[in-house]
């Protein structure tokens, strides 16, 4: 069996944040967000938000934390570049930024090397083929994405600062704000508005840059973090700072369905083998706007110079080969999921946290055991025998309130007081198959270990009959309780295609489309594809149990197609293409 596969949220031991506002009060829930991975000497390093250090990895598929104290722990969207042989890192600051060089970075040799005179929010550097430094900023709902080129001794501005993007959501539906791109007035302490988050002004924000041949890439993420559209787009220009055009197959990575959404503010990679990825954020946000996890996409650039990312089914298993790759065929494993709408009983439960939220694929919502004693229980009954090749356990942080972290940990955010807790925390699960509900096979046991894996994902070495599943647990974060926001399983049912659908709908507005189809016999949900010609269908939006979709994404002034492929636990099929002007 293949165990180069991962399923996004990538199961990494996300640091704890403690979070007091005067808006939510206290907030303790995991974070990490605006990932930036780079391959240097041999490994793969990912950056994130409120790490207090960074993940590190030889396949991109297992990651181990590795602690720093030198570099900033609160400090958000780090960059991390490789600029003349060593690493260059610099993140988020209100005031004048910061930049620090590492040749050793696992020796936590980061220093300091020189303040900058820009004070920048989301910064990215790129060195370019001729070594020349460039740096881009800008997190705002008023102003633009900028750049200039950096000295590279002194870190200073060579020359005033371009802007080089702005919001436009005129013309382009993906930047509006909302959930499914529904404006929201958002209302803070004593009901006040809270004006970065008012109608149609997005955040245009997490600015990234690749240079592909004579073409640079300018990402941009937007339009807010806590939406299910988080995603982002790109701009594509003849130099470092331009001239840009905006690419209409933005946003180039989107995830709005699914059990995790959104794909925004990232990084676009090369592995080893010269293949392409994206690593962006994906929300949960109900704890606080910030609860976010990282997701890793096949991504590259295909024979006309678009940027992509293949996010079919992009919460389902992937596979990470070890060799050069197509993105668009050989990511799959074929792994269907087994467990939406799953039977379900435990232990005990927590009124309105039932056991059925742990099967409704979404991160957003848990099932809550009645207890904090180790021993409780969450069982799944998938209605037939199957066959298993996966599972993934997905904690939820529910009403935790340790002792707070101590004072040389708290630092003052936007608003209120942070902290980030220094250690792991144990999330000791006993996962168990069955084919009669009677006898049981142990196929996962972290319990007794302290392993810290809130997103654990289990690939059996080899595939197993089953049609019950249960999952006890352990120790848990801070002695909290266990809450469970998906036991997914994955594998092949014994049942046949679903029948394929035909779309229909119109374009009532330049950048909405309203899709309709009939419900195909046996399908489980329906994967939506599109985009602005009819061999480059490179976005997606998985849906469960509707036969309707408003697709709010789009760029006015182009031309869509859509086909809906029909889905249930023995695969996928296509639907036929339509156009709708």
């Amino acid at each position: 069996m293949n165990s180069r596969i991962v399923c996004n949220p990538l199961d990494l031991s996300y640091r704890y944040q403690d979070i007091r506002t005067p808006f939510v009060g206290r907030s303790v829930h995991r974070e990490a967000a605006d990932p930036t991975v780079v391959f240097y000497r041999g490994r793969y390093l990912m950056f994130a938000s409120m790490t207090r250090g960074f993940w590190h990895s030889e396949d991109l598929v297992k990651w181990t934390l590795q602690p720093s104290e030198k570099i900033p722990a609160i400090d958000y969207a780090p960059d991390v570049r490789e600029v003349d042989g060593a690493l260059l890192f610099t993140a988020s600051r209100k005031t004048k930024g910061r930049f620090f060089r590492s040749v050793d970075p696992f020796a936590d040799d980061f220093e300091e090397i020189a303040p900058s005179d820009v004070a920048f929010w989301d910064p990215d550097t790129f060195q370019d083929d001729d070594g020349r430094l460039y740096l881009y900023w800008g997190c705002s709902h008023n102003r633009p994405v900028s750049g200039v080129e950096l000295d590279r001794s002194t870190f200073r501005s060579l020359g005033e600062p371009v802007p080089l993007i702005s919001a436009d959501t005129a013309n382009r539906g993906w930047e509006r704000t909302g959930d499914d791109y529904v404006a929201e007035v958002r209302r803070g302490f004593a009901g006040k508005v809270m004006d970065a988050y008012i109608g149609d002004a997005p955040f245009i924000e997490g600015a990234y840059m690749n240079r592909v041949g004579d073409r640079y890439y300018l990402q941009y993420a937007g339009p807010g973090t806590q939406f299910n559209t988080y995603a982002d787009g790109a701009y594509v220009g003849t130099g470092p700072l331009g001239p840009f055009e905006y690419d209409p197959h933005s946003p180039f990575s989107s995830n709005p369905g699914g059990f995790i959404t959104g794909a925004g503010h990232g990084s676009t990679f090369q592995d080893r083998h010269g293949n392409w990825w994206h690593v962006a954020t994906m929300r949960v946000s109900v704890n606080a706007d910030f609860e976010r996890r990282i997701g890793l996409f096949p991504a590259g650039f295909d024979e006309d110079g678009v940027l992509f990312c293949n996010q079919n089914f992009a919460d389902y298993p992937m596979q990470v080969p070890d060799r050069a790759f197509d993105p668009w065929t050989e990511a799959s494993p074929g792994w269907m999921l087994l467990s939406y709408r799953a039977d379900a009983t435990a232990s005990s439960s927590v009124d309105g946290h039932e056991p059925a939220l742990a099967t409704d694929e979404s991160v957003r919502s848990w099932w809550v055991a009645g207890s904090d004693r180790p021993g409780e229980w969450l069982q799944l009954d998938l209605g037939a025998e199957a066959t298993v090749h996966a599972l993934q356990v997905n904690l939820a942080d529910h009403e935790l309130a340790p002792r707070a972290p101590k004072r040389r940990d708290l630092a003052k955010a936007t608003f209120g007081k942070r902290a980030v807790f220094p250690d792991s925390q144990p999330t000791e699960v006993r996962v168990e198959l069955s084919v009669d509900g009677v006898e049981w096979t142990v196929v996962h046991d972290t319990i007794g270990t302290r392993e810290d894996a809130p997103h654990a994902f289990v690939v059996l070495p080899e595939s197993r009959r089953a049609r019950y599943v249960r999952v006890t647990a352990g120790a848990m974060p801070f002695g909290g309780v266990f809450a469970v926001s998906g036991l997914r399983v994955f594998g092949l049912a014994d049942v046949p295609l679903p029948d394929a659908v035909e779309v229909g709908g119109e374009r009532h507005d330049p950048r909405t489309a309203s899709l309709r189809w009939d419900a195909a016999p046996g399908a489980v949900g329906y994967n939506v594809r599109y985009g602005i010609s009819p061999d480059k269908l490179y976005h997606s939006w998985l849906v469960y149990d509707r036969t309707e979709l408003e697709v709010g994404s789009l760029n006015a002034g182009h031309p869509y197609w859509f086909a809906v492929d029909s889905f249930n636990g023995a695969g996928v099929m296509p639907g036929a293409v339509a156009r709708l002007d």
